[in-house]
């Protein structure tokens, strides 16, 4: 009885059981929103999911939808591009929601390669900003015909035909065509869900924004009489199947089960291999596919070697798909391990090995990595954008259980072939800052081979200055910048190009408090020190010989005891006991931290703590390398 029930169960289990059928619309677009940092792309994104009915009405949705990644939604930023998909009317719309900041530029430059149309959101109180100049550039290259969303236009300080006039400008500074000036505009708040045509028009959705995108972006071009041919663009894993390619298919059919190959920009083969998986991309999910055919964006599995930039093709091409060049890194970082006394106790990934294959592994499928081994080994040399791109890099691995040491970000030079002169790369910088702190800003950007290039007064007391600044100048300068301006400034950075090598760049003026001896910082020690600097640590936190507890006063590093007790006395009067009052110990982040350290100082990254330390944690040591490098 209970055998003949379970199968009646079984068959019941089967006939109801959901078939996912995924529609495949003829009409297609491919369009990427790209903007500056906080303009609010990822946002507007959120209300064009919700306003194509993608979700149930009761369906929980988290806010920012297209951030996934933990970094992402703590930082408020965009760090890896991604696809989704909506439909409107009878047209498929496929979206590519791209990272904002520079040092992610790498991101950007790929995945224009998939799309037909670009959304350029611009904020309507800052107007254009470098990353805006910097994506729009790459946009204008490709032969791209944008579409302007003035966003943010209901805020107090909004100046919306202000900003539009100057994004007009700012293409025609980047030498657009007669077509592409001639841009639609519309008027836009994300977070409200509605845009507009003219400003005084019925502020109700985004209806506009999407008839837009139908009539103004062209459909992909379907090439159907040539053999399928589709260009990687995003390289991910996944632990069930294995290296998943994301890209667009310029040419052909593609099925599941299909042999393809895989090759590289010279046209050499890289593998061949048979598709496991198809997938489309609809809403927030990955759904399988049959078949796709040109014009669609897809991930495919089944491929072990292929990676970026490759072309994955019928087994009968020989011609791979050129992409755009991708800018090279302009900043690296040593990493290594971690070699410390309390080296081991918080991670479980400490050696070498471990680490080469995970930067390996990262250089594979971020283009804007690269990795080297330094000639003994023990470290390896990682090239990036800028110091937010390492710093994400190596937070990611921190929380990943890795255990790191890590140097001070230096510049990658150049050397001009012709002169043999040696360059450096130099970085556009715009500084929104009140009035009162200009002087200082333009002071402070001076000392470190800074060259103002611009400078505008706005009627609410704010200035507006750009600079060009050696890269090596602003490591490290943030920090500075945000004292200077009362945490009320606002700095923005764009690599520019290389120049001649600027002359040597003061570094930092005061020397660091080092601990003397191993164990648990002590509250009367550190109420005894702060007279001499400001602290790095709390009370029990734990210290080592070697490690940078604080910043000292003066120029020279400064070799301290935090560990010592108050000496108690057989005598004890009641109300002798001065009350240890510390002052809270400057905190700083990763980021903040690489910038700070100086030429013998290291960063020590585990999964629960960040630590300052030096190269030589032995003061005898430290003294002889001293000598050496003035000899």
């Amino acid at each position: 009885m209970f055998y003949e029930f379970s199968c009646v169960l079984w068959r019941v289990h089967v006939y109801i059981k959901p078939i996912v059928k995924v529609t495949i619309f003829m009409n297609k677009r491919n369009i990427a929103i790209i903007a500056h940092v906080d303009h609010g792309k990822t946002t507007l994104i959120d209300q064009l999911l919700a306003q194509s009915g993608t979700f149930r009405e009761n369906q929980s949705v988290s806010e920012r939808a297209m951030d996934s990644n933990d970094l992402e939604k703590e930082r408020g930023i965009t760090i890896l591009a991604k696809c989704t998909s909506v439909q409107w009317k009878d047209t498929q719309i496929n979206i590519i929601d791209t990272p904002g900041h520079a040092d992610f530029g790498g991101e950007v430059e790929r995945i224009l390669n998939m799309v037909d149309g670009v959304v350029l959101l611009v904020d309507a109180a800052e107007g254009p900003m470098p990353q805006t100049k910097f994506v729009l550039s790459k946009a204008l290259a490709q032969g791209l015909r944008p579409i302007v969303v003035v966003n943010k236009v209901d805020k107090s300080d909004a100046r919306s035909d202000e900003v539009l006039n100057e994004v007009f400008d700012l293409f025609d500074l980047l030498n657009a065509t007669e077509e592409q000036l001639d841009f639609p505009a519309l008027y836009a708040s994300g977070r409200s869900g509605w845009c507009v045509k003219e400003l005084d028009d019925p502020r109700e959705n985004l209806h506009a924004l999407f008839d837009l995108v139908i009539d103004h972006v062209p459909a992909p071009k379907i090439v159907e009489d040539k053999p399928f041919a589709m260009l990687s663009t995003l390289l991910e894993s996944d632990p069930y199947l294995g290296r998943i390619l994301t890209g667009k298919i310029y040419s052909g059919k593609v099925k599941v089960g299909q042999t393809v190959k895989a090759i590289n920009l010279q046209g050499e083969q890289v593998e061949s291999a048979r598709l496991t998986k198809l997938l489309a991309f609809q809403g927030l999910k990955r759904v399988p596919v049959e078949e796709a055919e040109a014009g669609d964006i897809v991930a495919i599995a089944g491929l072990a070697e292929a990676s970026v930039a490759d072309t994955i093709c019928a087994t009968d091409v020989a011609e791979p798909i050129q992409t755009t060049p991708v800018d090279p890194p302009t900043m690296s970082v040593l990493i290594g391990v971690n070699d410390s006394p309390y080296a081991g106790q918080e991670g479980d990934k400490v050696t070498s090995r471990l680490i080469r294959a995970r930067l390996l592994a990262e250089a594979e499928t971020n283009v804007a990595i690269t990795v080297t081994e330094t000639p003994n080994g023990e470290a390896f040399e990682v090239g990036g954008r800028g110091e937010l791109q390492l710093g994400v890099l190596i937070e990611t691995m921190r929380r990943e259980g890795f255990e790191l040491s890590v140097s001070r970000p230096r510049v990658l030079f150049k050397e001009d072939k012709e002169t043999g002169q040696r360059l450096e790369p130099v970085e556009e910088v715009v500084v929104d800052v009140d009035e009162e702190f200009s002087g200082a800003v333009m002071e402070k950007l001076s000392q470190r081979k800074g060259v103002l290039q611009d400078m505008q007064t706005s009627a609410q007391g704010k200035t507006r200055m750009v600079f060009h600044v050696p890269s090596r100048g602003l490591i490290g300068y943030q920090g500075e910048f945000l004292s200077d301006t009362r945490g009320t400034g606002v700095m923005n950075r764009l690599y520019h190009e290389h120049q001649p090598f600027f002359g040597e760049i003061p570094g930092r003026r005061n020397g660091v408090l080092i601990s003397t001896d191993k164990g648990e910082a002590v509250a009367y020690a550190l109420f005894n020190l702060q007279e001499r600097g400001i602290m790095f640590v709390n009370p029990q936190d734990k210290v080592y010989q070697g490690m940078v507890v604080g910043e000292n006063s003066r120029p020279n590093d400064l070799e301290v005891n935090v560990l010592k007790g108050k000496q108690l006395t057989n005598v004890r009067a009641s109300g002798t006991d001065e009350a240890v009052r510390l002052t809270p110990p400057r905190q700083m982040t990763l980021e903040e931290m690489m910038a700070y350290i100086d030429e013998d100082e290291l960063v020590e990254v585990t999964p629960k703590s960040l630590r300052l330390r030096k190269v030589h944690l032995d003061p005898n040591v430290r003294k002889r390398a001293a000598r050496q490098k003035e000899a």
